[in-house]
């Protein structure tokens, strides 16, 4: 039997393909990291919790990946995080050689109709979450607020670190659902930065500060009374405050309890990682099982627990879920909260 030519070039990419693979499709994780780096980016400023855990984080991660890449921290502030969310989302590298860590608000943006923000929230490969937080509200020694009545007949002014960032966020919410005067200054590069504006009397206060991160980096204050943590803003309190009030405990109708609900589900990824939208699976899957062997290893536990870290993981499913069932929320809901948040600025 005769073969015809074109039928001969045809047998012979055939053949090619069986020997040679598409590119990278029989690249097993373990292959494609050998040897490389993989940038571990901060949407905030050196020094501030998010870069704290970024750091110990990437001090371990590299063991529990196949192939054992080298794992640099980097930090790239602006908008609280905003500029960073979408840079990963946009231009960054969609292979699995960069992943971050946001504001744990940064995903909820559009949900809330800010147009500043470029991405497609549930696109995300989510790798998982370090910390479900709760976060507080404080109020330097000399401001004269000790309490959460105070705020409703004095003005304290906290500091901001970007539109997406609780620190702007929520006082801003409990501002318009309640009736406080909490004034915003924004635009500090990250939390730590804040600390210091307070410490030289720029700003009164913060609203939206993790407790977490006040034990690792500010136990010293909290000891000596130097702040005052006048209402806790989660959906439960933490157990090291059972003293505070919680905010969905101030809502005086079902609507506000909802508002609240809405804003404060996002503390389940109080130390959110995700990677960019495309990435390959099999590389997915591996940097979420990299990252929860690193929740559990005992030197990295140990460390933490050295530094004050909580450690209370979730996994990159979960998080994912979480972000979903977010954006099936009313949208009427979520226009009115959206709108609130502005109104609770002015």
């Amino acid at each position: 039997m005769k073969v015809r030519p074109i039928a001969r070039v045809a047998l012979a990419a055939l053949a090619l393909v069986a020997i040679f693979p598409a590119a990278g499709s029989a690249q097993t994780p373990a292959e494609f990291y050998k040897g490389k780096t993989v940038d571990v980016m901060v949407g905030f400023s050196a020094g501030g919790a998010y870069d704290v855990y970024a750091r110990m984080i990437a001090r371990h991660m590299g063991k529990h990946m196949p192939g054992n890449p080298n794992f640099v921290v980097k930090n790239l502030d602006g908008g609280g995080s905003l500029r960073l969310t979408n840079a990963l989302y946009n231009t960054m590298p969609k292979d699995g050689t960069v992943f971050a860590t946001i504001a744990r608000g940064a995903a909820f943006d559009p949900l809330f109709g800010n147009k500043a923000a470029q991405f497609d929230a549930t696109k995300f490969g989510w790798i998982g979450s370090a910390n479900d937080e709760v976060s507080v509200c404080v109020a330097w020694h000399t401001s004269g607020i000790t309490k959460i009545e105070d705020i409703f007949t004095k003005e304290l002014v906290v500091g901001g670190t970007g539109p997406s960032a609780d620190t702007d966020q929520f006082p801003r919410i409990v501002n318009a659902v309640l009736g406080t005067k909490m004034k915003v200054v924004t635009g500090y590069p990250g939390g730590n930065d804040v600390s210091l504006a307070m410490e030289r009397n720029e700003v009164q206060g913060r609203c939206g500060w993790s407790w977490s991160s006040i034990k690792t980096t500010r136990q010293d204050w909290y000891d000596a009374k130097k702040i005052n943590i006048f209402v806790q803003l989660a959906l439960q309190k933490h157990a090291d405050l059972p003293h505070v009030p919680l905010i969905l405990d101030l809502a005086k109708t079902p609507e506000q309890r909802q508002i609240f609900t809405l804003v404060f589900a996002r503390q389940a990824l109080g130390r959110p990682y995700l990677a960019p939208p495309g990435l390959p699976e099999d590389r997915l899957a591996a940097l979420r099982k990299a990252f929860m062997d690193t929740m559990k290893d005992p030197e990295f536990l140990a460390e933490a627990d050295k530094a004050k870290l909580e450690i209370t993981p979730i996994d990159g499913a979960k998080a994912q879920q979480i972000i979903i069932d977010a954006y099936k929320v009313d949208p009427a809901l979520a226009k009115k909260t959206a709108d609130l948040m502005q109104a609770g600025g002015k």
